[in-house]
């Protein structure tokens, strides 16, 4: 933004400068890889207490709820730091208006956050009655509403829908951004949803039954799967504008951006689709966890390149 005052007028004539080169960096990948993971592992919760008993996975009342928790932090925390004027987030919540994507989600986001400390509370407090000591608040609180646990976590499934698809809406209506199309935006974070939450739960799964095991790895092999087709159908055959070719170009060049794209496919999609399948037969738990750490780094990678080559076509 330059300005200038005509002194014999006092008028102030506004000239609008547009920004060159990338605006949305890593900051924001790490801000949607984050919101991955922490609805990721409320949608797998969902789904592996539906096909299993409880029993079967000990430690998932209350370790879902504190990765969640962890991760939805980190992105809320990497969104404030984007901000250049941090504290105008209260305005959000003080002076809201509905029609901008960025209220809205602000407001489920926060919303989300609320019902899932409620369940790390209690999660936490019915696990460890003795921490810190017996007389603890989160103990009387996790023992005094159990119950609350099962009608609260339908509300969290639901809410975890649009948190982690309403960047998609954002992204899509950046202007002369063709590559961001909201309907395979909206798809491609579901599906890395569904890859980071698997992922994340592989590493507490050591002592779950085996069939649930088998059904995480089912999971991320289907998801790194049709994750690596919408890539791939973008790649080769993104015809939507020349915007989008000539953005796909920073790809297809074979400079750093293509390595980089390459590395996150082969890491983030490939090696994890092989090993999950492979692991479905024969359960091995360390094949496994890297096959989560490797994803997880992937999809990182990834969304990074994603996330950054629109910017770097000139608006003009």
């Amino acid at each position: 933004m330059v300005e200038s005052t005509i002194h014999a007028t006092q008028a102030v004539v506004t000239l609008d400068v547009p920004i060159q080169g990338i605006v949305w960096g890593s900051i924001i990948t790490v801000n949607m890889w984050a919101k991955s993971i922490g609805t990721g592992v409320v949608f797998l919760a969902a789904f592996l207490w539906f096909r299993h008993d409880k029993e079967d996975m000990p430690n998932l009342k209350w370790a879902m709820p504190l990765i969640a928790f962890l991760a939805i932090n980190v992105f809320l925390f990497f969104t404030l730091i984007d901000l250049h004027q941090p504290y105008r987030m209260i305005h959000i919540f003080t002076h809201p208006h509905w029609t901008s994507s960025i209220t809205v989600g602000a407001w489920m986001a926060s919303l989300f956050l609320g019902l899932l400390t409620i369940l790390l509370a209690i999660g936490v407090g019915t696990k460890f009655p003795g921490l810190p000591y017996k007389g603890c608040l989160l103990t009387k609180f996790g023992r005094n509403n159990a119950s609350l646990y099962e009608k609260i976590f339908p509300f969290l499934v639901f809410l975890a829908i649009p948190v982690t698809t309403y960047t998609a809406i954002i992204m899509a209506q950046s202007s002369a951004r063709e590559l961001w199309q909201a309907p395979t935006e909206v798809m491609q974070m579901m599906w890395a949803a569904l890859m980071a939450g698997s992922a994340a739960l592989i590493f507490i799964s050591g002592e779950w039954s085996k069939e649930a095991r088998k059904d995480l790895a089912l999971i991320l092999a289907i998801s790194t799967f049709f994750s690596f087709a919408m890539y791939m159908s973008e790649y080769f055959f993104s015809f939507k504008s020349s915007e989008a070719e000539a953005v796909l170009a920073f790809v297809h060049s074979g400079g750093a951006y293509n390595i980089v794209f390459w590395i996150g496919l082969t890491l983030g999609f490939i090696i994890p689709f092989f090993i999950a399948v492979g692991n479905m037969k024969s359960d091995n738990k360390t094949l496994l966890k890297f096959a989560a750490l490797s994803a997880l780094v992937g999809l990182f990678l990834v969304k990074d390149v994603w996330l950054k080559i629109p910017q770097l076509l000139p608006l003009s």
